[in-house]
């Protein structure tokens, strides 16, 4: 690991391998991740993602969107989003991204809660990993581009609210200062804070603290998604989610004595808000989804990753429901940045779910969040090629004595995190 780089990526997540293969090969690029580089969230999504299907669809794709958020989205952003969604998916299928097809090769649309009609492009049930797989050895091929592993940022390097680097440590509390004309923030939400979480523990909200410290402007830090359906389980860890697709497929949600209690293809936001309300009124620790309405041979070929995770809980889906709960799943909030990704700090970007572009609103529309992640990666590439240049103070020594407990310093940025947020919904109480 070099002291200089053009550009550094805090995330190897679907936004910033994105954000990375944007950029011109000339530029140095360091991507740094906290663990190894295919432990992203973005590798767990399931369901699929978003694309605008024709000009008709714009108004229907527009409203779902906005709907899903409560209308508290930016409308901007949305516009923008879906806008770009065809290029992102040309993109994306020239890079051999493999989406499912038919018989005669078109591409194949399902349909997920709350959206109006099929739009969104799948590969089974592991669509993220697809995606995210595709873009990951693809930036391993690039020479200009170098994957540090295990290794966390700790605090940016800035002066007089201009980034020029970041401080990184590596699992012995070793500390490397890296210096860059510019600073990505695309390391994930906050899941790792929450007991009961869709996902990877380590993604922890470790950029929201380090921006309460240099007070960088955050938006909507307590709008949290709880994502409806994830595999009941007694064991810790980390939550199997059961996608949204599932439902847009016409399974149902049923209660402990089989009987529907709730329309499943509500907005996320109101189907966990029925599920923790019949577990109430029934005493139980979770409800039942019946998947036999959509057949076996939709079931194995659709979701052969959910059908094998019920039968190592020891429920086959094609012949009786399984269980599921509510788990925090997605962050609408984070780092405010606006439509080039660009963050109160001079030099620094943050895009993927560590950022807040006001896309999602109060509650994020199924499968926008790869769309979302993608678009804005390719936002902030553009900036840095084509915005103007950050000019950092060099000036003065750089004092690394006080970063000497890696886990105690994530230790107090988690907390900070976690006292904004309360702070923020008793604002809106």
């Amino acid at each position: 690991m070099k002291e200089y780089y053009d550009v550094i990526i805090v995330g190897t997540g679907a936004a910033g391998l994105y954000c990375a293969l944007n950029l011109p090969e000339r530029k140095r690029i360091l991507l740094i991740t906290k663990q190894e580089a295919d432990q992203s969230d973005s590798f767990l999504a399931q369901g699929g993602i978003c694309m605008l299907r024709g000009e008709d669809d714009y108004q229907n794709y527009f409203e779902d969107t906005m709907r899903a958020g409560h209308y508290e989205n930016n409308a901007r952003a949305v516009d923008l989003m879906i806008r770009s969604s065809n290029s992102i998916i040309r993109d994306l299928v020239e890079r051999k991204v493999d989406f499912i097809r038919d018989e005669t090769g078109n591409l194949m649309f399902t349909r997920e809660a709350a959206h109006s009609q099929p739009r969104i492009l799948f590969h089974e049930d592991i669509t993220g990993k697809q995606i995210t797989q595709t873009l990951l050895n693809e930036v391993k091929t690039k020479e200009n581009i170098e994957i540090r592993e295990y290794m966390t940022m700790v605090d940016l390097i800035e002066k007089d609210n201009v980034c020029g680097g970041i401080i990184i440590m590596d699992t012995e509390n070793n500390v490397y200062p890296v210096y860059a004309e510019h600073v990505v923030l695309a390391c994930g939400g906050l899941g790792g804070l929450y007991q009961n979480s869709t996902n990877f523990p380590h993604i922890s909200g470790d950029a929201l603290g380090i921006a309460l410290k240099h007070q960088i402007q955050l938006e909507h830090i307590d709008y949290i998604q709880i994502h409806p359906t994830t595999l009941y389980s007694q064991k810790p860890g980390r939550r199997f989610l059961v996608s949204e697709s599932v439902r847009g497929e016409g399974a149902l949600l049923l209660d402990k004595n089989g009987q529907r209690f709730t329309d499943e293809l509500q907005p996320r936001d109101k189907v966990s808000q029925a599920i923790f309300a019949q577990m109430e009124k029934e005493g139980s620790d979770c409800v039942w989804e019946d998947m036999r309405p959509l057949g076996k041979d939709v079931i194995l070929s659709h979701f052969p990753n959910i059908y094998q995770q019920c039968l190592e809980e020891g429920y086959d889906p094609c012949k009786e429901p399984v269980p599921v709960v509510p788990a925090q799943h997605y962050f609408m909030g984070g780092i405010k940045v606006d439509l080039g990704s660009r963050t109160s700090m001079k030099g620094l970007y943050a895009c993927g779910e560590t950022s807040c572009n006001g896309v999602h609103g109060k509650n994020r529309l199924a499968s926008n969040s790869l769309l979302e992640s993608l678009v804005f990666a390719r936002r902030a590439a553009d900036d840095i090629m084509f915005g103007e240049e950050p000019e950092f103070d060099a000036s003065g020594r750089l004092d690394c004595s006080r970063y000497e407990d890696r886990d105690a310093i994530l230790g107090e940025y988690h907390k900070a995190v976690r006292s904004e947020i309360e702070r923020m919904k008793k604002s809106h109480e």
